[in-house]
């Protein structure tokens, strides 16, 4: 019998890591992702002074900073 303990336990940590990925604001809220000028970015809402923007070299770059903007957002921008 061939022991599967570690195969397993990298098969978890891989659904741990796909779940993590698939609860990330810019997955679970889709922002529009575009070129802007020598940047890309990628936006929550109407335009950038009332929705959520993250931008980066990357689009994954953009989705990143997405992420981290969304975490530090505030009511009333303070």
């Amino acid at each position: 019998m061939t022991d599967t303990s570690h195969r397993d336990y990298l098969v978890g940590q891989q659904q741990v890591i796909t779940e993590a990925e698939r609860q990330r604001p810019f997955m679970l809220l889709r922002p529009r992702i575009y070129p802007d000028g020598n940047k890309w970015c990628a936006l929550y809402g109407e335009d950038l002074q009332c929705g959520v923007a993250g931008l980066g070299d990357t689009p994954e770059e953009a989705a990143r900073d997405f992420d981290k903007n969304w975490g530090e957002q505030t009511v009333g921008g303070r």
